[in-house]
């Protein structure tokens, strides 16, 4: 948690709200004599970040603009680029961003969209073509979230 302070949240922005959770006892890796939680990923309950809509949608923002934050490369343009290029996992995979190459996941959103998407339908849902990043707590998952690209992606052609 203090890496991703120092080195993401602060330099974004974010509230000071947020908190890491680890997985409890059985989660513990001592790195250089400090005993730090782990968190797999994967389809786990408990862990991971907690987080305002408003914290996730500057985090989508940083990874809208490839890495950079007011002028400032906080992420590696490649990095990025290659977590959402799809994986051994499969076409629609990349380092933990779900990708929409096929447009199996969103039929109304581009090919290029993707999202990070957590346990209780989090997601952030972000859409390079159109400069558009989507946060979305406590959804649904499926119909609803094509829905909302739909009204989304319309109201941008209206305007």
């Amino acid at each position: 948690p203090e890496v991703l302070k120092e080195n993401i949240m602060d330099p974004i922005g974010a509230s000071r709200e947020w908190t890491w959770h680890g997985y409890g006892k059985n989660s513990v890796a001592e790195i250089n004599g400090k005993q730090i939680e782990s968190v797999s990923g994967g389809t786990r309950w408990g862990g991971g970040l907690w987080i305002h809509s408003r914290d996730l949608a500057r985090f989508g923002l940083l990874i809208l603009n490839k890495g950079n934050w007011d002028g400032k490369q906080l992420v590696s343009e490649k990095w990025i680029r290659e977590a959402t290029t799809p994986s051994a996992h499969g076409p629609d995979y990349g380092y933990l961003w779900w990708l929409n190459t096929k447009q199996q996941h969103w039929p109304s959103g581009p090919a290029s969209s993707f999202a990070a998407i957590g346990a209780g339908g989090n997601m952030i849902w972000i859409d390079p073509d159109h400069d558009v990043v989507l946060v979305w707590h406590w959804h649904d998952y499926g119909a609803a979230v094509d829905g909302m690209i739909q009204r989304i992606l319309a109201a941008i052609k209206s305007s």
